[in-house]
């Protein structure tokens, strides 16, 4: 039985996937900053016959992640696809940046994937196994008042690159989905100032089916990057 490990899975994108593979039948590890949302939806989850196992992990807080993703990967399921879907984003001019954004987007969006994914390697190198990062198109243009998210995007990519070229030898892939915008809470965040079209945007079921494809994909190959957008195009 295949087991996927998602970020950020107590909402958006997170629990669409979560819903989409416990659909068919994988086991999940879960991991998201609200312990409340995640027992709900493993909950949810297990009443479809899935194995389930949590963890409420603050990836902002980078002293967390190693003794957290240790108690999650010590409850005996075996990650064969790491999905890195927890991120944020931040509006305004790069000039007039506090510091401590700075440094909370960069971990959010680029330190802590390279936190999980530290300490899911040394599984994965027993038997192989795929890691996806959800990066976006913002990652290959530059938008006005998101620089630092662009930053971050960018930076994730190539750090993306990176890891398949070392882990390749060892069976394990990378990739990146990219996403144009989609309908999710970042919106919400009071980090986030804009007025677009949400009704216009992709929809988290349809990242979640982009993400269960990937997953599905033999391990002779590799898709190295999928890149998902609105018809609408860039807003």
């Amino acid at each position: 039985m295949a087991t996927v490990l998602i970020t950020g899975a107590s909402k958006g994108i997170g629990k669409a996937a979560a819903k989409k593979f416990a659909s068919a039948g994988w086991d999940l590890l879960l991991v998201s900053r609200s312990t409340k949302k995640l027992k709900i939806l493993s909950e949810e989850l297990k009443s479809k016959g899935a194995r389930v196992f949590f963890q409420g992990i603050d990836l902002a807080d980078s002293s967390q992640i190693e003794s957290g993703m240790d108690d999650l990967l010590s409850q005996g399921l075996i990650p064969s696809v790491l999905i890195n879907n927890a991120g944020a984003a931040w509006t305004g001019e790069l000039s007039s940046m506090p510091l401590d954004k700075w440094q909370w987007l960069f971990q959010l969006n680029l330190t802590s994937v390279f936190q999980v994914t530290s300490s899911v390697i040394p599984i994965m190198r027993e038997r192989g196994g795929l890691i996806i990062n959800v990066s976006s198109h913002a990652a290959r243009n530059s938008f006005p008042q998101w620089g630092a998210y662009c930053i971050s995007k960018s930076a994730l990519e190539r750090f993306t690159k990176c890891l398949a070229e070392e882990e390749r030898s060892f069976g394990i892939r990378a990739c990146t989905l990219t996403l144009g915008s989609v309908n999710s809470e970042l919106w919400d965040s009071d980090d986030v100032q804009s007025d677009f079209d949400r009704g216009a945007m992709l929809a988290v079921d349809q990242v979640a089916s982009e993400l269960f494809y990937l997953a599905n994909q033999p391990t002779s190959q590799v898709i190295e990057d999928i890149t998902l957008m609105p018809t609408s195009g860039a807003f």
